[in-house]
């Protein structure tokens, strides 16, 4: 039996902890969020999780790292996950330590192939439309212009915005929301394009299933048409042969 390599079972061994840190993570960004009036020792928690979960994805991709056959390799075909890893360092902002986590739980489901190409995708838009209206309603709800100042109208807005409704009644204003904004639009009509296709191809193979058992039992029937034409032609072989005989 061929041993695994030390890479793969790395990686095996890791990813639930490593999804279980993601949804810590989700959560201890959420509660500053949410409740506006948390105080100063609850948020300095809640930030100091952030970055222990940014941590151990970094520590994560350094480990994958040393136990890579190819080194150069490993960096050039994850170099994603390199740029998330590298993202929160540049300029010390929560959104952009959200904007790396997201990108590393997704490299790192992807490569759980239990995980069908639905279930991620409904994830993936329950992860955007949660983190999106989170991340809007914080950069959002202290501006003077704004007019998103709760999470219903982070979430409404958010919906609208990745379906690509826009009913206007919700926008940004700063900078940074409209940022938000664009980067939810791209990931909305991408979303929804795999949507689309996954339908599409989930009806083409019912339909292809249906034609290839709709093509056996053809091929049955005319098999045992031909069994039974054979059988009448022996039965009137034999009724000419005892004919003859008498």
């Amino acid at each position: 039996m061929k041993e695994q390599p030390a890479q793969d079972r790395w990686e095996h061994l890791t990813q639930r902890p490593l999804m279980a840190l993601a949804v810590l993570f989700a959560v201890a960004y959420a509660v500053p969020i949410v409740d506006d009036a948390a105080g100063r020792s609850l948020t300095t928690v809640c930030t100091a999780i952030e970055w222990t979960v940014w941590g151990a994805f970094a520590v994560d991709y350094l480990v994958r790292l040393s136990l890579s056959r190819d080194r150069r390799r490993f960096v050039r075909k994850h170099w994603l996950d390199l740029c998330a890893v590298l993202l929160p360092l540049l300029q010390p902002l929560r959104l952009l330590r959200l904007v790396a986590t997201l990108l590393l739980v997704q490299r790192r489901a992807r490569m759980a192939s239990q995980i069908r190409l639905t279930t991620y995708v409904a994830g993936a838009v329950v992860g955007l439309l949660m983190f999106g209206s989170l991340a809007v309603l914080s950069v959002e709800r202290d501006s003077p212009d704004g007019n998103i100042r709760t999470l219903g109208d982070a979430v409404w807005w958010s919906f609208t915005t990745m379906t690509t409704v826009g009913y206007g009644d919700h926008a940004p204003t700063t900078g940074l929301g409209r940022i938000i904004a664009v980067g939810l639009m791209l990931s909305g009509i991408a979303l929804l394009g795999v949507v689309t296709a996954n339908i599409a191809a989930w009806f083409i193979a019912r339909f292809e299933k249906d034609d290839v058992e709709e093509r056996r039992q053809t091929e049955a029937i005319v098999a045992l048409t031909e069994e039974v034409r054979a059988l009448r032609a022996q039965v009137t072989a034999l009724q000419e042969q005892q004919s003859v005989r008498h």
